[in-house]
């Protein structure tokens, strides 16, 4: 029978990784089972920080044989441990399931006695939840580094999606700060299901596939001295070279003292300027020099696409009937799906001011950058352009970290539009 203490202490372990994305699964409810894992079958709530509590998220053991200096898990911490059996996840799993409490599930583990038996056993876990239990919902997995490649396969044909987070951006960082971890051990696994899900898609396998949903990792901001060029230059490799759904960034907080460690924690600002920029470099056709130096860090007063347009200032203002799209990409103000609505409507008409502002274009900054039939309504001013987007970032930041306002801002912020 699980207890509640055992509960509490795995839930709460749990609550440093970071997973809130859409499934992106094409898995159905099949054989009278339970759940769905198809695009739009997760069902996302956002905590008043920001991070997203769609799935039941779950260790099943906090007990570590690594000592890694920023975990609140690690060997040598003085903290209650417990352990769940792959059964006892199992039912946790359905009950909560039929109770409408969860959409899914998130399984991580700290590693106990070695990578094979912490590995094998989640395996076994959602093994026995899709052939046993019949739960055809979302199911994310951590994979173990280190672990044997068999068995991470054999949990990849089970679950949706696996990760294995890279931790920290540097291998300097992981020998400091993670010993037992090597950049080999957490790229390497990647890499070999990157391999199988591309020879899947070329050779047009059917059936149950590796991992429909793909891989993402994760980083730790702030632990270590890497500057925000280094994370996005790492960022920016992982989605070309392993093909990673997102990566996903989780800014330092002391929860654990080490003399390795910051005394203080990097901040919610960073964490959201980091992921803007990652949505440049997925989305709107960026380079990560463009944005910024390799050791250099991202503008506290702009977001990165304002920053980037104050900087090259001569390439503006475009005239918002006949740019591109890959130009209309760069205003700030003009998200993806704007640029999209954009393109389509000037093919019937040319648009004015009234019509951007009805499409919900953000005017207060686009307006210093693009022309409507001719017509310019910025500022030609730079200082007062500056002024302009410092006063409209500083009102937008207070607004996204609350992710409660119903205004475009908090829309803003969950789509990642700039």
């Amino acid at each position: 029978m699980l207890d509640a203490e055992r509960l509490e202490i795995l839930t709460e372990s749990a609550k440093y990784d970071v997973s809130c994305s859409s499934s992106g699964s094409n898995r159905v409810n099949k054989n009278r089972g339970l759940g769905n894992g198809s695009v739009g079958g997760i069902c996302h709530s956002f905590t008043p920080d920001g991070r997203c509590i769609s799935l039941l998220k779950i260790l099943m053991s906090n007990e570590c044989v690594f000592d890694c200096e920023y975990c609140p898990n690690r060997r040598s911490a003085d903290v209650p441990r417990a352990r769940l059996t792959p059964d006892e996840i199992c039912e946790l799993v359905i009950n909560f399931y039929k109770r409408n409490y969860i959409e899914g599930l998130f399984l991580s583990s700290a590693v106990f006695e070695t990578p094979d038996k912490t590995m094998e056993l989640l395996c076994e876990t959602v093994i026995k939840l899709r052939n046993i239990y019949h739960f055809n919902g979302y199911i994310h997995l951590k994979g173990i580094p280190h672990a044997d490649s068999a068995l991470i396969f054999k949990a990849a044909r089970m679950v949706d999606r696996m990760s294995y987070n890279i931790e920290l951006p540097s291998e300097t960082s992981l020998k400091l700060l993670a010993p037992q971890k090597t950049k080999t051990s957490l790229l390497l696994p990647m890499k070999s299901l990157r391999d199988a899900i591309t020879y899947e898609k070329e050779n047009k396998i059917r059936g149950n596939k590796i991992l429909p949903a793909g891989q993402t990792t994760q980083m730790i901001i702030g632990a270590s001295p890497e500057s925000d060029g280094q994370i996005l230059k790492l960022t920016e490799a992982l989605y070309r070279n392993m093909g990673l759904r997102r990566v996903y960034y989780s800014s330092y907080i002391p929860v654990v003292q080490s003399s390795k460690l910051p005394a203080v924690g990097a901040g919610l600002l960073r964490e959201h300027r980091l992921y803007q920029a990652d949505w440049l470099i997925r989305y709107y056709g960026f380079d990560v020099n463009e944005i910024v130096g390799e050791n250099e860090n991202l503008s506290p007063e702009y977001d990165p696409k304002c920053a980037w347009a104050l900087r090259n200032m001569h390439l503006f203002p475009i005239e918002i009937n006949t740019a591109p799209l890959s130009v209309l990409l760069r205003v700030p103000g003009i998200g993806a799906k704007s640029a999209y609505k954009i393109v389509e409507a000037r093919r019937f008409a040319k648009l004015d001011f009234e019509n951007l502002a009805k499409m919900r274009i953000v005017l207060k900054r686009a307006k210093h950058f693009i022309t409507c039939k001719g017509k310019f309504f910025g500022s030609e001013s730079l200082a007062q352009v500056k002024t302009s987007l410092l006063l409209a970032g500083s009102a937008e930041i207070t607004e996204q970290i609350s992710m409660f306002s119903e205004n475009s801002v908090a829309i803003s912020a969950l789509t990642g539009e700039m």
